[in-house]
């Protein structure tokens, strides 16, 4: 994906920010109201200081009433003050708590709508940090608005004008170095943006290639890849490292620049206004109030380029997101039908598909029809179709051009959710979650009993290893369910399958990681599994398939041979023959297996 931090982009991550800030548009009211009223009282309070020390000044012990009449509305404004930054505070931390949940749930819930070829072009621990920055860059953003943002406008808008109603000469200078101080940040960052977003891209990068270690992990132990990991490892950390020094040089820089801004603002301020003290133009009262506000400018102002900074940091590592966001699903819905008591006859009509990553056309103009009910097999060297054929069934990928039917319906009419539901899918090589056996079994229907579980597990032959398990059932399985032996991991997805009950079920050679003795356990569970069912087995051995309805052989996205067993095992030169013969060997064809249904 293309990475782009223009000004647009900026504008969608306030656009995908709103989206769920509209729900909490109360709170937002109130916290920006208040950041401007306790701010507000920053520029407000030092005026009654001025009347303090001009009493005190006096020194008319007459006006000692006035003088605390003054302090108790010092106090009370204080005590305002006080109050309703407590009270910005807790409101801000339920809104940002809030939305930031919001944003979370929002950038899950479209990200995980994305194809399956999104999935398989992006690291897993880059898209979930991804996530994360989002979130975490509206916090950014927020805090810096309410903290700094609005009190810097407020404050620094009310010093210049509370001077100018005093002594309006002061105000022009402050005002003049306000403009060149923010003048000179905004150039010097929007200057350093490019290397922001390096330094955040090394960032993403450098999360993706520790996940994708962590993650394969076992690979890196049995290939003895440890050394090479960590050189592989340490090249993209020590790159973040130079971009992220680099980084901080830049902000180094922009605050020697700004140092000597103050250095000489409070100088030039000063020289003129011991001047005018000396001709009793201003008095020390007004002196030291002007003092007071240059301190609290002078800190304002120094907190510009922090904000700024936290500006940018906060949109680079948002835009990551929103440009998942902003990308359109490239499989999407466009609901006109409802499958329901679905038969399960299927359909491919003239059906062409191109693989996008390198133009390969995989079909062409490919036509095939399942009757409800019936078994078959598609048997295909690597790379004839197979796998493609059941991605375009389930809508893992859309087609370039021709339809697919289910029961005559056209399944881009139908939402990608009551189509799966249609079809139970048994993988080669399945992936289970880290969760319990029990929620893994479930998730093939979620609002199975216990009973139907045990059931479904009992039927897969999963009962006999998981009764052995110290917790049973509620055995985590590790990630990706590495805790379980590739035969046990097989057994729960076919006991997932059986729960689930779809009319339409895909096996993609589904007994391939069982072991001799496995396999003939579940055999029957099989049998029963597929009654009543439109079958699609996708074979890689030959002695699983004899008694499907029809064998089809697929070779370059085409159909070559289509028929039963012994119909093809008796044609002169089929493919089918020849690849039977070439398995004869590796099998006893009069075992029990061969004549095993799956």
């Amino acid at each position: 994906m293309k990475k782009d931090y223009s000004n647009l982009h900026r504008v969608l991550v306030i656009k995908y920010f709103w989206q769920v800030m509209r729900n909490f548009k109360t709170s937002l009211f109130f916290i920006i109201l208040g950041s401007v009223f306790y701010a507000g009282l920053d520029i407000y309070i030092p005026f009654q200081f001025l009347k303090l020390w001009n009493i005190l000044n006096s020194n008319n012990f007459e006006f000692v009433s006035q003088a605390k009449g003054i302090i108790i509305i010092i106090f009370m404004l204080g005590f305002a003050r006080w109050g309703v930054k407590r009270l910005v505070g807790f409101s801000n931390s339920y809104f940002q708590s809030s939305v930031m949940a919001g944003l979370r749930s929002q950038a899950f819930s479209y990200m995980i709508g994305h194809s399956h070829s999104f999935f398989t072009n992006n690291f897993g621990g880059s898209l979930t940090q991804k996530i994360n920055k989002y979130a975490r860059a509206f916090e950014k953003l927020m805090d810096k608005l309410v903290n700094d943002g609005l009190p810097l406008i407020i404050r620094s808008v009310g010093t210049i004008i509370a001077i100018y109603t005093l002594v309006p000469k002061y105000a022009i200078i402050l005002a003049f170095f306000c403009v060149i101080f923010l003048l000179t940040a905004l150039i010097y960052t929007r200057f350093k943006l490019k290397y922001d977003v390096i330094a955040s891209l090394a960032d993403t990068t450098t999360t993706g290639v520790l996940a994708d270690a962590i993650s394969n992990h076992s690979s890196i132990q049995l290939f003895s890849g440890h050394d090479f990991e960590i050189s592989r490892a340490g090249e993209v950390i020590q790159n973040q490292k130079k971009a992220t020094v680099f980084n901080w040089y830049l902000w180094e820089g922009l605050g020697s620049i700004q140092s000597l801004y103050f250095v000489i603002m409070e100088f030039i301020i000063f020289w003129i206004a011991i001047g005018d003290w000396k001709l009793d133009i201003i008095t020390l009262p007004i002196i030291v109030l002007i003092q007071s506000y240059l301190g609290r400018l002078t800190e304002n102002l120094w907190s510009f380029a922090g904000i700024v900074r936290t500006f940018y940091d906060g949109f680079a590592d948002a835009q990551e997101m929103v440009l998942v966001l902003n990308t359109p699903h490239e499989v999407g819905d466009n609901i006109t039908n409802t499958l329901l008591n679905t038969k399960g006859e299927v359909v491919f009509e003239k059906i062409t598909y191109i693989y996008t990553k390198n133009k390969t056309k995989i079909f062409d103009n490919f036509s095939l029809k399942i009757p409800a009910g019936q078994k078959i097999a598609i048997v295909g060297s690597s790379g004839a179709g197979k796998s493609t054929f059941v991605n375009l069934l389930m809508r893992l990928f859309n087609t370039n051009s021709g339809r697919i039917l289910i029961d005559g319906i056209d399944i881009t009419s139908i939402s990608q959710k009551n189509l799966r539901e249609q079809i139970a899918f048994v993988p080669q090589n399945p992936v289970l979650f880290h969760r319990t056996l029990m929620e893994n079994i479930r998730y093939g229907k979620r609002d199975a009993t216990d009973e139907e579980v045990k059931n479904a597990a009992h039927l897969a032959h999963c009962d006999k290893f998981i009764n052995k398990l110290p917790y049973g059932y509620e055995t985590y399985v590790g990630e990706r369910g590495t805790k379980l032996s590739g035969g046990e991991r097989q057994r729960v997805a076919i006991a997932r399958a059986i729960l689930a009950n779809a009319p339409i079920l895909v096996l993609d050679e589904a007994t391939s990681a069982l072991d001799s003795e496995s396999e003939v356990l579940i055999q029957d569970a099989l049998r029963n599994l597929i009654k009543n069912k439109t079958t699609i087995v996708i074979a890689h051995r030959l002695s699983t398939i004899r008694e499907m309805d029809r064998i089809i052989i697929i070779e370059d996205g085409k159909i070559i041979e289509d028929d039963t067993h012994d119909v093809l095992l008796n044609k002169d030169n089929g493919i089918y023959k020849k690849l039977w013969n070439l398995q004869a060997g590796g099998f006893n064809k009069n075992s029990d297996l061969d004549s095993d249904l799956i």
